[in-house]
């Protein structure tokens, strides 16, 4: 086992008028070379500011982030300049991560630019056909703008820009949530082919359960900046031990008339990141909670290999079935 990338208890807090908005809130995870952690839950919950706290859009309030077992916390500038090769991001909106004034091609060849990655212009641009290609980006296309392409096309675009400078990580924030379904299915399919033949490391964030299944092969669950599950994919769907898990997955469709279950409701107040009380930032909405989880937080507990949860009630079921 090789890992990659080590967060530990990471935070990333911001000053408001009303207080202290905890975005990020002790979030800790081992990533390995060529495998994808997938990081799911409601929107709001921290996942976007975690992939951009670790890869230095946001600097982090507290915590450690280790990248080949170097501690890159706090780089200097030019140590962030060296790790800018190696951490890349794939943007939510394909339009708005786009510059409007550059085309496509000069677009994807920023990167190599600013980097002098090649002697001349010429063999710059040999290698952006080279990644267009590599995309599946038509060379027609090369001297349009972000505005005349569909959607689909322009997260080709920014994925190839991301492969650019060849990475070893991959933060893909929400990367085909504006895209259609027929979409999707593409852009997924080229993301494992170019994990596969360039050895990626992907954090792929989104809200969809579906998709996090088909790319992950492991799942950090959060809810309010706190980590409330993290296990292999496999696993999680197979057995859930947070009952905000068990509501997140209740709630994707299943395509048969003969499926009767209905989704987990959930009810309760929704409590606030902005100075948040002692306790489970769950508690308040879930029917299983006890006197325990308003008092304190829980750490992640391993209950079974590799499957963590932050649960005082499935810790205390854990220890008496054992």
């Amino acid at each position: 086992m090789s890992i990659l990338l080590e967060v530990e208890n990471l935070k990333k807090y911001f000053n408001t008028p009303k207080g202290t908005l905890h975005a990020v809130d002790g979030v800790s995870f081992k990533l390995e070379k060529g495998k994808t952690l997938g990081v799911v839950g409601e929107s709001g919950c921290g996942k976007s500011t975690l992939g951009r706290t670790i890869i230095h859009l946001l600097e982090s309030t507290d915590g450690k982030i280790l990248f080949e077992g170097k501690d890159v916390t706090h780089p200097s500038k030019s140590q962030l300049k060296s790790l800018r090769r190696e951490m890349q991001m794939i943007f939510q909106d394909p339009f708005s991560s786009l510059n409007p004034r550059m085309t496509v091609e000069r677009i994807i060849a920023e990167p190599l630019l600013i980097y002098k990655q090649y002697a001349g212009k010429e063999e710059t641009y040999k290698q952006v056909r080279k990644l267009m290609d590599t995309v599946g980006i038509s060379q027609r296309i090369a001297n349009s703008y972000p505005h005349e392409l569909d959607g689909g096309r322009r997260q080709r675009v920014g994925v190839a820009r991301a492969l650019a400078l060849e990475p070893k990580l991959i933060v893909c924030d929400e990367p085909v949530s504006a895209l259609d379904v027929s979409i999707q299915a593409q852009i997924l399919n080229l993301m494992q082919d170019l994990q596969e033949e360039f050895g990626l490391t992907y954090i792929f964030i989104t809200h969809d359960m579906s998709v996090v299944k088909h790319i992950s092969d492991n799942i950090l669950v959060m809810y309010m900046g706190t980590p409330f599950e993290f296990a292999e994919s496999k696993e999680l769907f197979k057995n859930q031990y947070h009952p905000y898990t068990k509501a997140l997955l209740s709630a994707v469709p299943v395509p048969s008339i003969k499926y009767k279950k209905k989704p987990d409701i959930l009810k309760g107040e929704i409590s606030s990141p902005i100075n948040p009380q002692p306790g489970c930032r769950f508690a308040l909405r879930c029917s299983h909670r006890q006197d325990v989880c308003l008092q304190q937080n829980n750490p992640l507990m391993e209950l079974s290999p590799n499957h963590f949860v932050s649960c005082a009630r499935a810790c205390e079921l854990n220890t008496v079935l054992m």
